[in-house]
């Protein structure tokens, strides 16, 4: 793949979750500010709660691979905050951009 392909690519899959996000999430959690109860709705069913857990578990090996890459890729903290809010999917695909910026200009 190339270079341009890769980053425009993954631009395109965090913009779509981010507008997915906007969407879905945005408008009820405006109505009801209950983010505790907007968390646990994640784990309502078998199959919600797998796909959160493995969200959870993306995000913790995302947060591992940030704090060990933390001196040769700056400010990839942000990209664990973003990792909460939108989601996994902007803070991982983010960090990807982050990191290959700064690895390719160094």
């Amino acid at each position: 793949m190339k270079e341009k392909i890769y980053i425009l690519s993954l631009w395109a899959v965090c913009l779509l979750f981010a507008s997915i996000f906007i969407i879905v999430v945005v408008p009820p959690i405006i109505e009801n500010p209950d983010i505790i109860g907007a968390f646990s709705a994640g784990f309502v069913n078998p199959y919600s709660s797998g796909y959160s857990a493995d969200v959870i578990c993306c995000w913790l090996i995302l947060c591992i691979w940030v704090i060990y890459e933390s001196a040769k890729v700056k400010y990839g903290w942000l990209c664990l905050i973003l990792g909460f809010v939108p989601g996994v999917a902007v803070g991982f695909g983010l960090y990807l951009i982050l990191r290959h910026r700064q690895l390719s200009s160094g």
